[in-house]
């Protein structure tokens, strides 16, 4: 997928008002998933990203990975985007469902067996657990 469908589609599954306010929800929402996933697992996840995605998610992965429930990293979108919780959700919801169709299914499940089942919610896979 390129970058530019990758935030066509994350446009529009969040009705988002445009292609920046899109590409700045999608740049918050990989930079806290990458704190999230270990180093290795980050890079594995961004060999598959658009290039200017995979960029986001290898320069905010840290050392290792930060264990944060499903409601600590929409606290986080939310601080980060000035947005509500509920926004929050929904914000998190239209990047990772496109870095679900981005990504082989494959890769998918490694991300989820890194996160609690309450993220395959947000990646539209609420049928698969982590």
């Amino acid at each position: 997928m390129r970058y530019d469908q990758f935030l066509n589609n994350v446009r529009d599954r969040g009705g988002y008002r445009d292609r920046q306010e899109a590409e700045r929800i999608a740049q918050v929402v990989l930079a806290v998933l990458a704190r999230r996933l270990d180093p290795g697992e980050a890079q594995h996840l961004a060999s598959q990203l658009p290039v200017q995605a995979a960029v986001i998610v290898v320069d905010q992965a840290g050392p290792s990975a930060q264990a944060l429930s499903t409601r600590e990293f929409l606290a986080q979108v939310a601080e980060r985007t000035g947005g509500s919780d509920r926004t929050a959700q929904w914000d998190a919801s239209a990047v990772l469902s496109t870095v679900a169709d981005a990504i082989t299914g494959g890769e998918l499940h490694d991300v989820l067996t890194q996160l609690p089942s309450g993220y395959a919610a947000l990646f539209g896979r609420p049928v698969l657990s982590g």
